[in-house]
């Protein structure tokens, strides 16, 4: 299933962040598209849903308080995932919880539920 991948104008990205070079490398390790766009302070950033819960992930676990914006910001861009694209999920990580999938996408619990119901219906 390919999901959408969805450009994220970050304004002021290298103002706002310390240890910039770090954030960069995490966030291109996770291969996601990250370029300046033209001269200007801002930059853009393609990824996937998954992708951008990724970043949101290792931003929130890192000590880096300069990092914490982008994460906040990233969680305001994110759409919600639907039921196909939560159900790909579960089904890529056999063995998941409700609460790892709630975890994971962001989604509520009765999504998670109706998601391993209809997995366990498949079974």
């Amino acid at each position: 299933m390919v999901t959408k991948i969805k450009p994220i104008i970050l304004p002021s990205f290298l103002r706002r962040t310390m240890k910039a070079y770090a954030l960069k490398a995490h966030i291109r390790g996770l291969n996601c598209e990250l370029n300046r766009i033209g001269r200007s302070r801002n930059w853009k950033l393609v990824a996937d849903k998954q992708q951008l819960l990724a970043i949101i992930n290792v931003i929130e676990g890192s000590e880096e308080e300069s990092w914490q914006w982008l994460a906040k910001f990233l969680r305001k861009q994110q759409e919600a995932f639907t039921f196909e694209e939560l159900v790909f999920i579960a089904t890529q990580n056999s063995g998941i919880t409700v609460n790892q999938l709630m975890a994971r996408t962001d989604c509520t619990i009765a999504q998670a539920r109706k998601v391993i119901d209809e997995l366990e219906f498949l079974d």
